[in-house]
């Protein structure tokens, strides 16, 4: 879906002809990287005017800011403001088939740890549009605690394994005093089950915490030692209350961008996970899809753009996903990837 006009007004400063030469401008150097010359966008289908006539429209265009001209005797490249003129009008978009194709057999094939899903997917949006794509986990704050299991590895030590409704999986190993039979473990987890199962996280915490210093009359069972001491692991899933941000492909931003030195900076921004949850956040929050160039308020994202759209839970937003590249992004593409695997993320953990 293509983004409102940030600037209504500049709809009616260009005409139908000029709209169509700087799509044709738009498209060709994202296509090629090099400069465009009036006499390749006259050959553009579509374009049914002389040389001579693209050759004023594209000074024209130059002179309004949506076109720039890097050489005197060079073609025309776009601005920021060519680039967002191009995303508003753009119509929708879809996936190649066998890019389709390789986004369902992934999603098939997909299990396992929320976390390592994530990351997998992040890869996966890296692949389809060669580059950086970023996904956000859902907040663990909104998830509840789906189940909790103990599993014996030997007498005095026994794993504890917490599901989240988001599909966050937190494991942890306890250590007991003494032997610990398997009659005992699951005596203990059916009474962490019944106290902490269907809480929000914040509460099964709180609840934890109660448990792990719940007095016990008379002398303590091996049951109730056991749910005491896994009670305190199940605190420790509060270390996960953050959002997590999953990087794949950070290496393609190097063949993206030309000057060593904008490659260093776009790699320092992808490291810092506070600022990347941020910026694709306020984009969303300006009610923007794309966000090109100024527009990320970053000022190392100068030369960048940035696709980001929302993904959902159960019909509740979870998370975020996005690509970052260069200003000459393949635009259409890049949209149109970011939201089928948001979409097809969504539903699977909504499924799974």
């Amino acid at each position: 879906m293509a983004d409102q006009p940030r600037d209504p007004d500049n709809t009616d400063q260009l005409d139908e002809r000029k709209a169509t030469v700087l799509r044709a401008v738009v498209s060709t150097y994202i296509e090629t990287a090099q400069p465009v010359g009036s006499g390749h966008v006259a050959r553009t289908p579509g374009v049914s005017v002389s040389s001579a006539t693209v050759r004023n429209d594209m000074s024209a265009l130059e002179q309004e800011g949506y076109l720039h001209q890097p050489h005197t005797s060079a073609g025309r490249v776009p601005t920021d403001k060519g680039y967002r003129f191009f995303v508003d009008r753009l119509s929708s978009a879809s996936l190649a088939s066998a890019d389709s194709k390789q986004v369902r057999t992934f999603f098939a094939e997909a299990h396992g740890e929320l976390e390592q899903m994530l990351a997998d997917t992040s890869r996966l949006l890296s692949n389809l549009t060669h580059y950086a794509a970023v996904v956000v986990s859902p907040p663990v704050e909104a998830a509840t605690l789906r189940s909790v299991q103990m599993v014996g590895l030997s007498a005095r030590v026994a794993l504890v394994v917490v599901v989240l409704s988001n599909g966050a999986v937190d494991k942890h190993t306890v250590e007991f005093d003494r032997d610990i039979d398997d009659a005992a473990l699951v005596v203990a987890t059916g009474h962490l089950a019944a106290r902490l199962t269907g809480e929000p996280l914040s509460a099964a915490v709180a609840l934890a915490s109660e448990l792990a210093v719940e007095p016990i009359e008379g002398p303590e069972p091996p049951a109730e030692l056991v749910a005491r001491q896994a009670a305190v692991s199940v605190l420790s899933a509060e270390h996960a209350r953050a959002e997590h941000v999953y990087i794949g492909g950070a290496a393609r931003m190097a063949s993206a961008f030309d000057a060593v030195a904008t490659v260093s900076e776009v790699l320092t921004i992808l490291e810092q996970q506070y600022v990347v949850v941020t910026l694709l956040q306020d984009v969303l929050d300006r009610g923007l899809h794309v966000a090109i160039g100024t527009e990320t308020g970053i000022a190392p994202l100068a030369d960048c753009a940035v696709v980001v759209a929302p993904y959902e839970v159960e019909g509740e937003p979870a998370g975020t996903i996005g690509v970052l590249g260069p200003t000459r992004m393949n635009y259409p593409q890049a949209l149109a990837a970011v939201a089928v695997v948001g979409q097809r993320l969504g539903r699977h953990l909504s499924e799974s």
